[in-house]
């Protein structure tokens, strides 16, 4: 009886602990099964890549420039150079109309076309470079079709009234109407005469490219006063950001196009670490990419920070601007590429784990530079694996991570301590 009581007993327990077991392994199951949910496990492939730390923001646009301005603005601009256009310290840039332009520029017509008429039938009189001066006139017509920039169209225009004028000339020469149609070009040289007399020429203050598009801020925004420049002050311009500047009928000015400066207002943690002579990239709304030198830095009230960079390239292209919006790239790294969720920390160091044919492996890998969800890796070198404790066996034995492998993302400890 006591042996049958016994074999009951070890029964029970035996039973009790299949129990316990089976028990134990689905609450291991359901364990991994709720981890799978909650941080599942997936697999990452090891690329070379490159990472960056942007930011975007909003910038104004600060440059060497010098208002052109005469005595008669009130009389409107007649443009000698075109907007963009390059011109030399003391070149006539534009010039003002006279007062009384509108009525000799009818003479001048008026006499041009009796000029024409005087001509008509006297062809046949004409030599060869006549016929000559003809075929330019016709050449210079059929090219302003293929034309849209003014200053071309402007220059065409000037030709062709250079060609008539010869024509006109020669036809005087040798016409029966000799005296009447040089009498008429006379006539109309003393008009031309009177127009660039009373007409005010303004010339470039610098040498540079002109732009008659002025807001009043030249003398505001400059490279001469980065001081007193703030956070308040620049809000107070009440600037739109990607607005045109108009353009001006009584002034123009001069723009330095080797060099310009844009100002920023950010609080990010990098705008706090910079400093005057750091090199970032910007870009910038035409998606150019520019190469910047940090000038100037101010740290405001807010605790946030005004920086000044310094643009030598696609100057010309934010002349139109006061105010724009751009991306700071504060830096670039390349190498290694692997998700920042593949990294374990232990005892102050960084780990993966790689996956080769089922086998996981702990790797230590060495953080170059990290991003918000990426970071750029490399493997330890032999002084460095020294410095950190290794053993001379450790360190030829370690392994080491290398592009294409397969990592884990979000590592489980299991994975981790294999």
């Amino acid at each position: 009886m006591a042996t049958k009581k016994s074999k009951k007993r070890k029964n029970k327990k035996s039973s009790i602990v299949t129990l316990l077991i089976v028990g134990s392994m689905l609450l291991y199951t359901l364990y991994k099964v709720i981890s799978l949910i909650l941080v599942p496990t997936d697999i990452s492939i090891v690329e070379n890549g490159m990472i960056s730390q942007e930011e975007s923001t909003i910038g104004y646009v600060i440059r060497e420039e010098k208002i052109a301005k005469g005595n008669n603005y009130q009389n409107g601009i007649y443009q000698i150079k075109t907007e963009g256009e390059k011109v030399a310290n003391g070149d006539s840039i534009f010039r003002y109309y006279s007062s009384n332009e509108e009525s000799l520029n009818e003479k001048i017509d008026e006499l041009n076309n009796k000029i024409q008429e005087a001509m008509l039938g006297q062809t046949n009189l004409f030599p060869a470079d006549v016929k000559a001066i003809e075929n330019q006139i016709e050449n210079e017509i059929d090219g302003l079709k293929f034309k849209n920039n003014i200053q071309d169209i402007t220059e065409n225009k000037k030709d062709i009234d250079t060609y008539i004028t010869k024509k006109s000339k020669i036809a005087g020469e040798l016409s029966q109407a000799g005296s009447y149609i040089n009498s008429l070009i006379k006539e109309r040289e003393e008009y031309q005469s009177q127009l660039k007399i009373n007409s005010e020429y303004v010339k470039a203050p610098i040498s540079g490219v002109v732009s008659y598009r002025v807001d009043n801020l030249e003398e505001i925004l400059t490279p001469s006063n980065f001081e007193t420049l703030s956070k308040d002050t620049l809000n107070n311009l009440d600037l739109k950001t990607g607005q045109i500047i108009a353009t001006s009928n009584e002034m123009g000015k001069v723009i330095n196009n080797y060099e310009c400066y844009i100002a920023i207002i950010t609080d990010s943690k990098e705008a706090k670490e910079a400093k005057v002579g750091n090199k970032v990239l910007l870009r910038l709304s035409t998606q150019d990419e520019v190469n910047a030198n940090i000038t100037y830095i101010s740290k405001q009230e807010d605790e946030s920070v005004l920086i000044v960079f310094k643009i030598t390239d696609s100057v010309e292209k934010l002349i139109d601007y006061r105010k724009i919006s751009l991306d700071i790239i504060w830096w670039k790294f390349d190498g290694l590429k692997i998700p920042k969720s593949a990294i374990i920390y232990d005892n102050g160091l960084s780990y993966v784990v790689r996956n080769r044919a089922g086998y996981y492996n702990k790797i230590l890998v060495k953080i170059l530079k990290e991003s918000e969800n990426y970071c750029i890796v490399d493997n330890y070198n032999y002084d460095e694996l020294k410095s950190i404790g290794y053993s001379e066996e450790e360190v030829y034995n370690v392994r080491k991570i290398s592009i294409y492998d397969e990592i884990i993302v979000n590592p489980s400890l299991e994975d981790f301590n294999q």
